[in-house]
């Protein structure tokens, strides 16, 4: 029997569902970047590599939960659905841990599977390949200070959530013949593109987070840390919510407010 047969899936499917379509955005993202970081003379990839890799990897994402949660993959997204689309509260804290512990087995099995070329490439694991799992200011090199840092993540998780919203609303014109998961896909891509110097474009707490602690865990004494050795970890949870906060009003109140009932005759020309 399918699951629209049974009707809306139960939470646990949900949660399986969270999970698994959060980890599959890990293993091709973080395995995107080990596979840059690890690369001796750069053969192997690029920053142009990497955001194409973290866009198709939330693409398949969306498309292995979609049906059955709805793949938010995100906390910031959950977060903004249940602030302005009516998802429910008391899912969003099952939802939020489901979707830290998809990202955080998904880096568990990228640190294993990278496990020689990472201590070739940095034997003491160092802040060196700690962007391999987690972000930080000016992505460990550049000199980024920490409000700029967090104004970016505000930034890149607003458009996020702005855009998504935008994409999965029935009164829109959204993409057809399920196309929306490439899509989003193709947004990540451009957040990437366009702000992914600053402070690496987490833009969702459960990518930062998870795989944070799987570094730690597996070796990284300077998880928690950026490259200066100030405590970091927090921003890349904190301003993603409260961009994706943001998004979703400024999506409420600059669009969804003025679209027309899905019985409207749509607009065919200007007056």
């Amino acid at each position: 029997m399918t699951s629209s047969d049974k009707g809306e899936p139960g939470l646990l499917a949900q949660l399986s569902a969270e999970f698994a379509g959060t980890m599959i955005l890990i293993l091709f993202g973080t395995g995107v970047v080990a596979q840059v970081t690890t690369s001796s003379d750069g053969s192997l990839g690029d920053h142009d590599s990497i955001a194409w890799a973290w866009g198709i990897g939330v693409a398949l994402g969306v498309y292995v939960a979609g049906r059955i949660s709805g793949a938010h993959l995100n906390p910031a997204v959950t977060i903004a659905l249940a602030a302005f689309q009516g998802f429910s509260w008391r899912k969003v804290g099952p939802f939020i841990a489901a979707q830290t512990v998809g990202a955080f087995v998904g880096a568990l099995i990228v640190r294993a599977t990278y496990s020689d070329l990472i201590r070739a490439a940095d034997p003491g694991l160092t802040s060196a390949s700690q962007g391999i799992f987690s972000t930080s200011p000016g992505n460990g090199t550049a000199p980024v200070s920490i409000p700029i840092a967090f104004l970016d993540q505000i930034v890149g998780t607003a458009i996020l959530v702005f855009v998504i919203f935008a994409l999965t609303s029935a009164r829109n014109n959204g993409p057809l013949a399920n196309l929306v998961p490439v899509v989003i896909g193709l947004l990540v891509v451009a957040i990437g593109m366009a702000f992914g110097a600053n402070a690496g474009y987490a833009i969702n707490p459960a990518r930062d987070f998870g795989p944070r602690l799987a570094s730690f865990i597996t070796g990284y004494a300077t998880a928690w840390v950026d490259q200066n050795g100030t405590i970091y970890f927090w921003l890349p949870i904190i301003a993603p919510i409260v961009g994706g906060l943001i998004g979703g009003a400024l999506y409420k109140y600059l669009i969804d407010r003025n679209l027309p009932s899905v019985d409207a005759p749509q607009p065919v020309g200007r007056d």
